[in-house]
């Protein structure tokens, strides 16, 4: 079984231009938890880090676009919003891909950890050269 403490992660980078977002956000979501690892262990985070780039030109089959609307809840008195898919890719494109990652990890503490080591940009550039990110193609 992995241990917290002698577990060190990798850092990867994804170019999300062209790729499909769903099936994007699976294979993330898999390299967060550590399921690509044979030392997965459920109740340790053994996942890696991810830094997306090109989150703006990712794609949406069919009319999702337009179909899907993202609530937030701002905790003052009527202050539920809603936005549609297009109005959140305009102004805020890596949200949509976070989201639907986030909701692919664990719902615990276990599973925010997780959601802290995906990085996302909207262009191609990144702050996170020193990492020495390694290409990931799949």
């Amino acid at each position: 079984m992995a241990r917290k403490e002698t577990f060190h992660p990798e850092w990867h980078h994804v170019d999300a231009s062209g790729q499909v977002m769903g099936r994007l956000a699976v294979k993330i979501a898999t390299v967060l938890m550590g399921k690509h690892k044979p030392t997965y262990t459920p109740h340790v985070d053994t996942g890696d880090f991810v830094v997306v780039t090109n989150c703006d030109k990712v794609k949406l089959t069919g009319n999702k676009l337009a179909a899907m609307h993202y609530d937030r809840y701002t905790y003052h008195t009527g202050g539920f919003k809603s936005d549609s898919g297009e109005e959140l890719m305009e102004k805020h494109p890596d949200r949509i891909l976070r989201f639907a990652v986030k909701r692919m990890l664990p719902k615990n503490a276990l599973g925010r950890q997780m959601l802290s080591k995906l990085k996302i940009y909207a262009d191609d550039q990144h702050p996170h050269t020193a990492q020495q990110p390694k290409e990931w193609a799949f």
